[in-house]
């Protein structure tokens, strides 16, 4: 009967982990869908994420490289 036990307990909480899985799918579906249209909207207001992503890319590049040649 212990046997029993031990599959039933570990098949519900096989059942209550993909149930968790799946609503966290959701929520990160609705996070995604909320920054796409925040990007839209910076986007149609004339802010270009990709172009400043490359600025703080390069900021970064260079930073990094003065403290090796600090070093």
């Amino acid at each position: 009967m212990a046997n029993e036990e031990q599959i039933g307990f570990h098949k519900g909480a096989l059942t209550t982990l993909a149930k968790e899985r799946q609503e966290l799918m959701r929520i990160v579906q609705i996070v995604e869908q909320l920054m796409q249209a925040h990007i839209k909207a910076l986007k149609d207001l004339g802010v270009d994420l990709e172009e400043q992503a490359k600025q703080t890319a390069k900021q970064s590049t260079e930073k990094l490289e003065d403290q090796l040649k600090k070093a």
